[in-house]
C-alpha cells in the first residue's frame, strides 16, 4: 500500500506525455496582442524544451508568434532544483535580451516553472530585466502530492534515490535532482520558500490557475484529483486551488486540468481554445505597456 500512491504519481506524470497528440491543429490569427518585450515560456516537471515528437506547449507558441509576439523557451531542466534552473534561466534571458536588443522580458511559467522563475528573479535581482511573471497552475504553497510521496519510507532509500538519479540523467536534464525537487515542493518547504523569496516590486506578477469540475474531466488525473480534493479542496489534478492562488492578481479558469492548460490535447476543452488563454494573458501585458 505504501508504494501504491508513488506508482499512481509516476503513472500520472508519464501517461499524459505518452498520450499527447502529435499533429498540430491549424493555428489562425485571432487577436492583435503585439508586445513590447519577448515572452519566455518556462515549463514545469516532466516537460522539456529539447526537440521532440511531443509538443509540451501544444499550439501555444505558434499562436503567440502568429500574433506578432517573440517567444523563446526557458530551457530549464524537468527535474532541476530552484537553484540550478534559476542559473539556466539567467543564461537564457541574457541571450534573449542580447539577441532582441530589448531591455526586459515577460515570463509565462507553468507549474514548478513558476517557482523556478520566482527564485530566479529574487536570487539575481532581475526585476530590472523582467517586466512580468505570469504563473500558470503553480504550487506556490506546496503540493499535496509531494507531501504524500515524502511520507513513504521507500522514497528515502538509497536504491530509490539511485533510480531517480539514473532516470533524470536518461531524461536529458543537465542537473537532475528528482529526490530533492519533491522535497522542495512539500508544504513545509514552500512556506520557507515564500518567507525568503519575496516578490520584486519592479515586476508585475499574475497568478492564473484552473480547477477540474470532477475527476472525470481528465481521466489522466482521476485518482490524483480525488486525493487532492480530500486533502486540499478544489484542484486541477496536480495543484490545489489553495496552493495556486498567490498574490492579489488572480484568475481562475473552470473545468481545465493541470496538463490541459498547456494545450497537450490541442483542442477545445470545456468550450475554451487553450491558446486563447495565453492570448488573453498577452492582451493584459500589452495594456500595461509590456
Amino acid at each position: 500500500m505504501k508504494k501504491f500512491w508513488i506508482i499512481i504519481f509516476i503513472s500520472i506524470l508519464f501517461k499524459s506525455c505518452v498520450n499527447m497528440p502529435q499533429k498540430t491543429i491549424n493555428e489562425g490569427l485571432k487577436k492583435e496582442p503585439v508586445l513590447k518585450y519577448p515572452v519566455i515560456l518556462v515549463h514545469g516537471i516532466v516537460a522539456h524544451d529539447r526537440k521532440s515528437v511531443i509538443d509540451f506547449w501544444g499550439r501555444i507558441p505558434g499562436v503567440l508568434r502568429k500574433n506578432g509576439i517573440k517567444v523563446y523557451p526557458g530551457n530549464t531542466d524537468s527535474w532541476g532544483s530552484f537553484e540550478s534552473n534559476a542559473e539556466i534561466l539567467k543564461n537564457t534571458i541574457d541571450k534573449v535580451l542580447q539577441e532582441t536588443g530589448c531591455e526586459k522580458v515577460n515570463i509565462i511559467a507553468h507549474s514548478k516553472g513558476g517557482l523556478d522563475s520566482r527564485y530566479f528573479i529574487w536570487k539575481y535581482g532581475y526585476g530590472r530585466k523582467v517586466a512580468s511573471l505570469t504563473t500558470v497552475s503553480t504550487p506556490h504553497h506546496g503540493a499535496e502530492l509531494a507531501d504524500l510521496i515524502f511520507r513513504h519510507k521507500v522514497v528515502h532509500t538509497k536504491n530509490m534515490r539511485n533510480i531517480l538519479n539514473i532516470f533524470g540523467a536518461w531524461y536529458g536534464d543537465i542537473n537532475p535532482d528528482m529526490y530533492n525537487v519533491n522535497f522542495l515542493l512539500t508544504k513545509e518547504e514552500m512556506k520557507k520558500f515564500n518567507d525568503e523569496v519575496v516578490p520584486d516590486e519592479n515586476v508585475y506578477y499574475r497568478s492564473v490557475y484552473s480547477v477540474m469540475n470532477n475527476a472525470f474531466d481528465d481521466l489522466v488525473f482521476f485518482y490524483s484529483y480525488l486525493y487532492i480534493e480530500k486533502a486540499g479542496g478544489p484542484n486541477d489534478g496536480v495543484v490545489s486551488e489553495a496552493s495556486a492562488k498567490w498574490g492579489d492578481n488572480v484568475l481562475r479558469i473552470e473545468n481545465i486540468s493541470h496538463a490541459e492548460i498547456v494545450d497537450y490535447k490541442k483542442r477545445r476543452i470545456s468550450g475554451i481554445d487553450i491558446p486563447d488563454i495565453y492570448l488573453d494573458i498577452a492582451q493584459d501585458l500589452r495594456k500595461r505597456g509590456f
